[in-house]
């Protein structure tokens, strides 16, 4: 709900509608005039007159904030992705703003409907805040600019993005960690998937959510194992295999298990992180083809660190259990690897032997050998490899194949791959070779000394 327009906005308008109806009640039941000062009250003639014009100047002020919005959202669609339009549009300070403007405008209309002709009217609470309400809708629009063109700036698209995707991998983390045990569940414990028996999907669409605890909890009242066959975020057709379940006790309506989980036509990051290194790499992709590297490199920096958050939480064990520590779910994960191809592949795939964009990639991958656990060493020196060895047949400049040697040197230092490094160093010598012998000679040196 709260990636729509339709959910802060009306709270605003029911606020607004409670405040009105307040003002009502200031002006008409308790006549609070007879106690203020009669300099500060209008009559209701002018009164009338001042809420006419108020309603048209918040009314223009919301369509001038509608047309940034629209502005906004099509310069985002075109030059990075059409994903980013939710991360938008679900922004909390752009839904404040549309929901001050559509308040203020229903406040101010409502005052003007109950106000009368009447010249021996004198009113105070309605005016003042009509005019308080008007005011805050002005500064508001000047908000709503800054806040529009400060979002659009590439490093904060980015960061909200990578931050973005670093909630959700909280929240689900937060979710499942009750149901995770320090208990070492044994392959040859499992049961075997012939025994098991199948609860294929209803409709085609994506995985989008599913209700762990509720699954949990009729797993533990139907004295089942389920199995998730597909992952969150994985794009099923009618009649995919979703869950393998083995039976213990009776025989189970399968069917009702459908209910707790969420089959849509598009993604969503509620429980995808996937999604999220997904857009950040389009976002790196749309740059390359826009000739924007700052815009690809700043974006690669977001997608590493988004990487070793993934790294650091992906420890969890793929066995829900219930309280009384029974195994209820298994889940279906990917390892850290996978997530690795999917943020830095396809960017290294569409940047085409851009030495300064894979001299990028392998900056990210040093850094994030210095920082991350001994045990995905290993699978960040094979991406560095498989990177180098895409360079067949490809021609580099002196000093680009010296900046990409000296951060293959920091990888092969921090994953221990030194020997290996060697056989690379060679293979990168060559793509310079047939410029000069000079220019071989002069690269001479990380040879000799190896990786430092």
């Amino acid at each position: 709900m709260k990636s729509t327009l339709w959910f802060m906005p009306l709270w605003y308008i029911l606020g607004a509608i409670g405040l009105s109806v307040f003002t009502y009640f200031l002006d008409y039941i308790i006549d609070i005039s007879l106690y203020l000062p009669s300099a500060i009250g209008f009559s209701g003639q002018t009164l009338q007159v001042l809420l006419s014009a108020l309603v048209g100047g918040v009314l223009t002020l919301s369509a001038f904030t509608i047309n940034s919005l629209l502005v906004a959202l099509t310069t985002f669609s075109g030059q990075f992705s059409s994903k980013m339009l939710v991360n938008f549009v679900s922004d909390r300070a752009t839904q404040h703003v549309l929901g001050i403007f559509n308040g203020s405008f229903i406040y101010v209309l409502l005052n003007f409907l109950y106000v009368t002709h009447g010249e021996e009217e004198f009113i105070v609470a309605t005016p003042i805040l009509s005019i308080l309400t008007a005011i805050t809708a002005a500064v508001t629009f000047i908000y709503f600019i800054n806040h529009t063109t400060t979002w659009m700036q590439v490093h904060n698209i980015s960061s909200n993005m990578n931050e973005k995707s670093k909630s959700v991998q909280a929240s689900l983390e937060k979710e499942l960690q009750s149901y995770h045990l320090e208990k070492e569940v044994e392959p040859e414990s499992l049961p075997t998937e012939t025994d098991g028996k199948v609860i294929k999907a209803s409709q085609s669409g994506y995985l989008q959510v599913a209700d762990f605890s509720r699954l949990i909890k009729h797993s533990k009242k139907d004295d089942i194992l389920l199995k998730f066959n597909v992952r969150i975020g994985e794009f099923v057709l009618e009649g995919t295999p979703l869950f393998t379940y083995w039976e213990y006790g009776e025989s189970i309506r399968p069917e009702r298990y459908l209910k707790f989980v969420e089959v849509g036509v598009k993604q969503t990051e509620i429980q995808d992180l996937e999604y999220g290194l997904n857009k950040l790499a389009e976002v790196a992709i749309k740059a390359l083809g826009h000739n924007d590297p700052l815009t690809a490199t700043n974006t690669i920096h977001q997608i590493a660190d988004l990487l070793k958050t993934i790294q650091q939480t992906r420890n969890f064990s793929p066995y829900l259990f219930d309280e009384n520590q029974e195994l209820r779910i298994m889940l279906n994960q990917k390892n850290f690897p996978y997530f690795l191809h999917k943020g830095f592949a396809s960017i290294r795939e569409y940047a085409d032997q851009n030495s300064t964009i894979m001299t990028e990639l392998l900056t990210m991958i040093a850094l994030m050998s210095k920082t991350m656990d001994k045990v995905v060493h290993q699978d960040l020196w094979e991406f560095a490899r498989q990177t180098i060895l895409g360079f067949d047949n490809y021609s580099l400049y002196e000093n680009d194949c010296l900046y990409i040697l000296e951060q293959l040197s920091e990888v092969a230092k921090n994953t221990g791959n030194q020997k290996d490094y060697l056989f690379l160093l060679e293979y990168m010598l060559q793509r310079v070779s047939s410029k000069s012998a000079a220019n071989v000679s002069s690269l001479s040196y990380l040879e000799k000394d190896g990786p430092r």
